[in-house]
Formats: C-alpha cells, sequence, structure tokens
C-alpha cells in the first residue's frame, strides 16, 4: 500500500469506546435477528434477506470487537 492510499489513524479510541460499540453492534444483531423471525412468519423474502445480511454481518462486527477486546475463547474474526 502506497503512502498515498494508507488510510490515517489516531488509534486514540479507549476500551470504554470499543466496549461501547460492543454492545450496541450486538443490540443491533439481536433486532436484526427478531426482524428476520417476523419477516420468516410473514413469508416475507425480501425482508428475510435483508435482516438475514445485516444480521450475518453484525456476527462479524461483534466477534471482531470481541477480538480486538482479547476476549477468551474468540478466535480470529477473519475465519
Amino acid at each position: 500500500m502506497s503512502k498515498a492510499t494508507e488510510p490515517v489513524r489516531s488509534y486514540d479510541r479507549t476500551w470504554e469506546e470499543i466496549e461501547t460499540m460492543l454492545d450496541r453492534a450486538t443490540v443491533k444483531m439481536i433486532q436484526w435477528k427478531e426482524w428476520y423471525e417476523e419477516c420468516k412468519s410473514n413469508k416475507d423474502k425480501q425482508g428475510m434477506k435483508e435482516s438475514a445480511r445485516n444480521h450475518k454481518a453484525l456476527q462479524g462486527v461483534v466477534k471482531t470487537l470481541k477480538w480486538t477486546l482479547g476476549e477468551e475463547g474468540v478466535s480470529d474474526p477473519l475465519n
């Protein structure tokens, strides 16, 4: 990656900010799962697809944040 395309990072997030983001992501993940179940009961295939996609994405966010915090039992989020 060349210097011109490297991201600028401050590395100034606190552990508290990361914990808060984890909490928020977990709540949103649960909400998408609930929405999926509601769409499933209503036979709303488009809603099911959207909610499943967002739920899965947030699972990755949650795992990555847990990995960042060094949570026991959380392996490499890329696997």
